[in-house]
């Protein structure tokens, strides 16, 4: 089965017209035409579009034709037991997320109640750690005074100094040369 037949069996599948179809999956309507005459084939964006409209659709059927048209159609696993050296052993096929859910007795459960301060609406609060405030009183100053900056510059003696320019909020600055 070609691509352009899967596509036009996708359409029966939904009980829409071709122009229906189209704007359902967002597209011109002339494409969907096209591409049912076999005048066009789809391109990746358009089956992507296809997909996302109809997840129930698999993609090995719709770009190859391999395989079955929707999911619904696969065969369930069952459970089947094998004896293993004495033991039983049961394969079952895998929970979905809501069945995990279900089973889970401590889902939900609060592990630690933390009392937070309360802020206003704007403000969010973060807990700062011991390490972190001690690290912060510790670290240096951030504003250092012009005098310092030279002075720290002129005692490091490995690299010469051309010019210090000093930018002002202003937008005045100032230009030393040593």
């Amino acid at each position: 089965m070609s691509l352009n037949e899967r596509i036009s069996k996708v359409i029966e599948y939904s009980n829409l017209t071709p122009s229906e179809f189209a704007d359902e999956i967002d597209v011109q309507r002339s494409s969907i035409s096209h591409i049912m005459s076999g005048r066009n084939k789809p391109s990746l964006e358009f089956i992507i579009k296809i997909k996302s409209r109809f997840p129930d659709l698999l993609w090995d059927w719709l770009v190859t034709g391999e395989g079955e048209m929707l999911k619904s159609e696969l065969p369930v696993p069952e459970i089947s037991e094998e004896q293993t050296e004495g033991d039983t052993v049961r394969t079952t096929p895998l929970p979905d997320l809501f069945t995990m859910m279900n089973n889970d007795e401590e889902f939900g459960a609060v592990e630690a109640e933390i009392e937070l301060p309360q802020t206003s609406a704007g403000e969010s609060f973060i807990p700062s750690s011991g390490k972190a405030a001690e690290k912060i009183s510790d670290s240096q100053r951030l504003e250092i005074s012009p005098e310092e900056i030279i002075s720290q510059a002129i005692g490091n003696q490995t690299n010469k100094i051309k010019r210090i320019v000093l930018f002002y909020e202003n937008g005045k600055f100032e230009s030393f040369e040593p």
